[in-house]
């Protein structure tokens, strides 16, 4: 059965209201459609006690500090506890902390830790730790740098309490600690690894980490001392599927028991299996296309302007994803408190469009080189792009390239359009200030706005919830102006679940949590 409907509600509208209170208690990236080698079976081990996941993706790092992609979460969250998380309804909830205090001027976060708790090499998680972790991703060669950027300093009180002091509020703090910047890693681990650590991943949560065999498969094993309640299942094993339909037919023989990504495609056909459950619930994530700002013909706003104003987000959508996901016109899903106006789409305007291409100097169109991933539907998504775009002259030459690549060379700007998208964040920031702000790492248009810089600052920093929204819906007329990222759709999260798997719940954050899960 499928649930369309939107369960998350933003934590962080209250972050604003959580600053006068003290002793509360209660947990950057880019997504493609899948991009690694085709799998078209699995060898995989038999019996009750092992779970087998597909992914997408090969993870590229499981380092939380270095990496920035869904695929590297999925895999992260099994091995890492983090100092908070979200829950079933999308609520911050603390996990390694015990209950933490917040200064009226939004300034010091005080951390109470839980006790009894120790990595995976056997060392105690402590205040120690927390500030270790807090510093490593200050560091210039993390890119969690930029979340990290308001912190000061990192004091130990004693064992079990931590005081961070940050220069100025920063609304999103708690926020951010859901995600990778609140994953603790081991010091011993890092000081042992140094650069190799990613491939030898070290925390305190429910799974072990066993291997990384690149392009195939990621497993790990339970974690026999667990603090946080009994791990029923003894090995999970990741197992990289770019072909999605594929991936589900190994669903159906019982090869694996959960597709992380199930394409649309082949939903009604899961529904009416006795033997699996499809979960498509709608998320956080947005999908679409950067326009290189610094690269021809995209250096040109008009030009821009013209390919953005003529993608038909509604036919889109019922083409490419059978309708499972929203019109997109911002990076802000629906539930999310930047969520309003400036997501609203229009039905393209040929004369509008027209004008634009007019004002751009090319009139009769131009071209461009648009990379893909390399899966079924990321094939789909380009040509539907090309053929919205043909009847105004713009031909789109498409290019086929591995997941990896795409995430460098946006990183290094090295395309004219590049199809990646964003998971998405419970709090605004987190999927807006790096990838709009003058020179952040997810900024891979290169655009650069003085005013669109101001802006997305002080929206970070504002706490009062309304007077954020309003400064993120200024910062959005200028993001349509620039047309630097166009914007189609937010995902819905679809999994493909064997009934025999129990234990599962449904998160916003489209994670497959595996800490409860069991097997029949």
């Amino acid at each position: 059965m499928i649930s369309k409907k939107v369960r998350w509600t933003l934590a962080t509208a209250i972050i604003g209201m959580m600053l006068a209170v003290t002793g509360c208690k209660g947990g950057n990236e880019s997504t493609s459609k899948g991009n690694s080698d085709q799998k078209t079976s699995v060898s995989a081990p038999a019996g009750n006690n092992v779970i087998n996941i597909s992914l997408k993706a090969d993870p590229p790092s499981l380092d939380p500090s270095k990496s920035n992609a869904l695929v590297d979460r999925q895999v992260q969250n099994s091995i890492y506890d983090k100092l908070f998380d979200l829950d079933k309804n999308g609520n911050i909830v603390p996990v390694l902390v015990e209950s933490y205090e917040v200064s009226p001027d939004g300034k010091v976060y005080t951390f109470k830790l839980k006790k009894g708790i120790k990595f995976h090499d056997g060392t105690e998680f402590n205040a120690d730790v927390v500030k270790f972790n807090i510093e490593r991703n200050r560091e210039d060669d993390s890119r969690r740098q930029n979340e990290m950027k308001f912190v000061q300093k990192a004091d130990v009180v004693d064992p079990q309490t931590v005081k961070i002091k940050l220069s100025e509020p920063f609304s999103p703090f708690i926020s951010i600690l859901t995600d990778r910047s609140g994953m603790m890693v081991s010091p011993e681990a890092v000081k042992k690894y140094g650069d190799d650590y990613l491939n030898h991943p070290v925390g305190t949560g429910a799974y072990v980490f066993v291997e990384h065999v690149k392009g195939d498969h990621v497993t790990l094993k339970k974690n026999e001392n667990y603090w946080n309640g009994e791990v029923k299942i003894d090995e999970i094993n990741y197992k990289v599927f770019s072909n999605g339909t594929a991936a589900v037919q190994n669903l159906k023989s019982g090869q694996l028991d959960f597709v992380d990504d199930v394409p649309t495609k082949e939903i009604k056909g899961l529904e009416n299996n006795p033997n699996i459950k499809v979960v498509a619930e709608a998320g956080m994530a947005y999908q679409g296309m950067y326009l290189n700002t610094t690269q021809e013909p995209f250096t040109n706003k008009y030009l821009r302007q013209a390919v953005n104003k003529a993608i038909d987000r509604e036919a889109f959508i019922k083409v490419v994803i059978d309708g499972y996901g929203v019109p997109a016109n911002s990076p802000f899903a629906p539930g999310n408190l930047a969520y309003g106006d400036s997501d609203k789409v229009s039905k393209p305007n040929e004369q509008e469009i027209k004008d634009l291409l007019t004002k751009g100097g090319k009139p009769n169109g131009f071209s461009f080189k648009f990379q893909i991933g390399t899966s079924p539907v990321n094939e789909q998504f380009g040509a539907v792009i090309q053929s919205m775009l043909k009847p105004y002259g713009i031909q789109v030459e498409l290019e086929k390239v591995e997941f990896g690549t795409m995430l460098d060379n946006g990183a290094k700007h090295k395309f004219q359009a590049l199809q990646l998208g964003w998971s998405g964040r419970p709090d605004p920031d987190q999927s807006f200030f790096d990838f709009v702000v003058t020179d952040q790492p997810n900024n891979y248009a290169a655009v650069s706005n003085p005013e669109l810089d101001k802006l997305a600052k002080q929206a970070r920093i504002e706490l009062d919830p309304a007077k954020r929204k309003a400064l993120y819906d200024q910062a959005m007329e200028i993001v349509h102006d620039e047309s630097e990222y166009v914007y189609i759709y937010h995902d819905f999260n679809r999994f493909g679940v064997s009934k025999k798997v129990t234990g599962f719940e449904y998160v916003p954050d489209g994670i497959i949590h595996t800490q409860k899960l069991d097997k029949k």
